[in-house]
Parts: structure tokens; C-alpha cells; sequence
């Protein structure tokens, strides 16, 4: 009964969200958000202002006044910013990655409908105190996007790891002073981590495909795994098939220094192919239909029936990416796609050594 009340005096929780913007006490309940610092002012992506301090009822779901508000005020200030006037930074509170206006919602309803991207913002955070995986990760970051005033975002989904990028840019502010004889700051030193480090060895990986194969983590926990193993556990032996070991140096200046003149356009392909053959012994009065069924396989280019201690003969071509070795990429495959065809009784595969291909040049006319 008391669930009923509730529901017929303020409404489902799912039809305030569409009918209103977010509650700033509701969200501070949840997280137990009550300690707070001081962020100064600085440009907020207006996306991110989902919800008002105490303001709430008087705005819908996409931020706009509502019939009962009035509408004078809003058209007032929409014009003047549309028309280039000056407003003083509108005030926030700040949850995670969310922000909740304490003064100006007008001036962020007319922002919203505009399609401002940023705004001016005086924002006080309120730190959560639950002890959850996701805030410990968030306060994590937090530290990180304060020590560098990085203007990139990291995004990280393991603890730890924002330390070790850190350790990474202070290292490599070490370095820049060392060579440039003068102090540099953490800001200057992380811009430069990020634009000579950190995007050459991203554009690597994304263009060896490795993403696809890391579904539960981002471009930047990739980074993370493969630079830390590379430059700070160098010392462990470590195998990632062709790519990383011959193209990312055990030295993190040493790999910058190796990028230092590469276009992104120049990065090398990291996708390898491997041609093998694979022999098949197979069931009597079958042979045919397994013919047909390797065949229609995408990665298989050629099949044989033959004469002799095996029944079929066939060529694939496969294509890995630069952390699996041949070894597991034939693997998998044969495993996966040959042997599970109904009639296939045993397979052996032949890697070649060395190949030679005839031309197949045309005749002169």
C-alpha cells in the first residue's frame, strides 16, 4: 500500500525520468556523495548536464521548460546567447561523470536546444563514499585527469592501471628534461606522452585488429597490458606471435624515438597471413562431401581428393593478428573448422618452410 501512495503521488521512477530531468539529492543518496572539492571553472560537455539541484520538476526529460514554468524567461535568454551575449559560468555540482545545475537552468535549457557542445561552468564535486568497483575505478581516474590535466580521455576498466600510465608520463618527463636542460610540467610532459607514446602504439594495435578479440576492454586497457609488458616487465619472456616484440623496442624513449618520423600513415600492417596445407584422412564414401564443405570454408583456397596414405589435400590461407603465434592461429582453426566436419578421422598440417611461385605473366601480343 505504501509503494502504491508513493507511486500515485510522485509517479514511477521510470516515468519521472522521462517526464523530468534528473533529482541532484536523489543521485547524492544513491552514491552517498556528501564530501566535496572545489574544481574551479572550466568548459563542460553540455551532454553530460542531466539533472538540477532543485529545479528538477520544472524541466522534462530533454531539458526543457515545462508549461507551468513559462516560457518568457527562457525565449529571453535563448535569443541573448544565440546572439552572442556574455553570461556569467553557470554553476554545478558534480557526481562521477554526471552534473547537476545549481544556478543557470535556463541558461543550460537554451544551451541544450541551440546545441552548444560545451558551456562555462563553476563546478563543486561531491566525492562518493560507496565502496564499489566502479567508484574506486572513477576516483582512480579522477587522480590521473588531475595530476596531468591530460585534455584526452583514458578510459580504463581495471585498478591499477592509471598508475601505471602515470609512472609512464613521469618517466618520460624525466627524459624531456634531461635532454631539454629545463624544467617541464606534468601538463607539457603528458601532451607529449600522449601525442609521440601513446598514439603510435594505439594506432598499431588498432591496426592489427587486436580490439576485435578484446570485446570486455577499451583501446586504452590494450595500451596499458601491451606497454606495460613491454617496458616496465621487459625482463620476463613474453610471446606475441611477429608484431610487438619486433615493432614496440623494450624501451619506451626508444620506441618514440623509432615513431618520431612515421605519418600515421606509414604504421606497419599488423595483420600477417600463413599459408599451410592440411592432409586429411576421412571416412569411406564421404570423401566428397567433405570436399564440398572444406571448400566452401572462406579461408580455404584450394581441395584435392588424392591417391595414396591420405584422402584430401587442402590449401588455407589464414590471417593473425600480432598477439597469437602460427602455432595457435593453425591451431584453433583446424580444431575448430576441419575436424569438427562429420567423416574427418585424423589431419596432419605442413607448414612450408620456404616457397617459390611460377609467374603467371601474359604472353606480348
Amino acid at each position: 500500500m505504501k509503494d502504491l501512495l508513493h507511486k500515485l503521488r510522485f509517479g514511477s521512477k521510470q516515468e519521472r525520468e522521462i517526464d523530468e530531468v534528473k533529482s541532484f539529492k536523489e543521485k547524492q543518496s544513491i552514491e552517498a556523495a556528501f564530501d566535496t572539492r572545489d574544481r574551479g571553472s572550466q568548459e563542460v560537455p553540455v551532454s553530460r548536464i542531466v539533472g538540477s539541484v532543485g529545479r528538477y520538476h520544472d524541466f522534462d526529460g530533454q531539458f526543457r521548460p515545462k508549461q507551468h514554468v513559462g516560457s518568457e524567461r527562457f525565449e529571453f535568454i535563448k535569443k541573448a546567447m544565440r546572439n552572442g551575449k556574455v553570461f556569467p559560468p553557470v554553476k554545478l555540482y558534480q557526481i562521477k561523470n554526471e552534473y547537476y545545475v545549481l544556478d543557470g537552468n535556463h541558461r543550460i535549457a537554451a544551451a541544450k536546444e541551440l546545441g552548444w557542445s560545451e558551456i562555462r561552468a563553476q563546478i563543486l564535486e561531491f566525492i562518493p563514499s560507496r565502496k564499489t568497483f566502479e567508484n574506486y575505478l572513477f576516483q582512480e581516474k579522477a587522480e590521473f585527469d588531475d595530476i596531468t590535466e591530460l585534455k584526452h580521455t583514458i578510459e580504463l576498466t581495471e585498478l591499477g592501471h592509471y598508475s601505471s600510465i602515470l609512472n609512464q608520463i613521469v618517466l618520460h618527463r624525466n627524459y624531456l628534461e634531461e635532454v631539454d636542460g629545463s624544467p617541464v610540467t606534468m601538463k607539457a610532459a603528458a601532451e607529449d606522452w600522449y601525442k609521440t607514446i601513446y598514439s603510435p602504439l594505439t594506432e598499431i594495435i588498432k591496426k592489427g585488429g587486436l580490439i576485435e578479440h578484446f570485446s570486455n576492454r577499451s583501446l586504452d586497457d590494450l595500451y596499458t597490458y601491451i606497454s606495460v609488458h613491454q617496458w616496465e616487465h621487459g625482463a620476463r619472456k613474453r610471446f606475441y606471435g611477429i608484431g610487438i616484440s619486433r615493432l614496440v623496442p623494450k624501451d619506451m624513449e626508444e620506441f618514440r624515438s623509432k615513431m618520431a618520423n612515421l605519418d600515421t600513415t606509414e604504421y606497419p600492417e599488423m595483420v600477417r597471413e600463413i599459408t599451410v596445407f592440411v592432409l586429411l584422412n576421412v571416412s569411406a564414401k564421404k570423401e566428397l562431401r567433405i570436399v564440398d564443405k572444406l571448400f566452401i570454408l572462406d579461408e580455404v583456397t584450394e581441395v584435392h581428393s588424392v591417391h595414396g596414405s591420405v584422402d584430401i589435400l587442402a590449401k588455407i590461407v589464414l590471417k593473425r593478428s600480432m598477439l597469437a603465434s602460427d602455432a595457435e592461429t593453425i591451431g584453433q582453426f583446424v580444431h575448430e573448422k576441419v575436424r569438427q566436419i562429420p567423416g574427418v578421422i585424423a589431419t596432419q598440417t605442413l607448414i612450408p618452410g620456404s616457397s617459390k611461385e611460377k609467374g603467371c605473366d601474359l604472353p606480348d601480343e
